[in-house]
């Protein structure tokens, strides 16, 4: 069976997508630590990162790299951190989050309850 995130690459589970290209994709994480908390994931399934061949795992820096870069654009921020966690869904990933304080990447803390509008507003404002 494939994984939530290769079900939400093609499109049979719904997401709020920032960016694709043919290798990634990248979209709102629905339980977010701030506005703006985005996951990129390569269009390849594969459950640990660091068993991407090394032409995918550098393509997927530079594709998150341009997200960032949107992202601090978009939303204050001192930076935004690049988090590679979770064992809880077997495809490689990478959160980007906002952060003003490293205490924004706790993710114990609650998560953000945004609605639907919220969603679909930053989702435009990284597009």
């Amino acid at each position: 069976m494939s994984s939530i995130f290769t079900r939400i690459i093609q499109g049979e589970i719904p997401s709020y997508k920032v960016a694709e290209d043919e290798h990634f994709y990248a979209f709102l994480d629905i339980n977010p630590l701030t506005k703006g908390h985005t996951l990129v994931v390569p269009k390849v399934e594969v459950d640990y990162i660091f068993d991407l061949d090394d032409k995918t795992i550098g393509e997927m820096m530079i594709f998150a790299k341009k997200i960032a870069n949107k992202i601090k654009q978009r939303f204050p921020c001192k930076k935004v951190a690049m988090v590679v966690l979770g064992l809880e869904v077997p495809h490689a990933h990478i959160h980007l989050i906002p952060m003003n304080d490293e205490s924004d990447i706790d993710f114990h803390k609650p998560k953000l309850h945004l609605s639907e509008e919220e969603f679909k507003a930053i989702c435009q404002a990284l597009q």
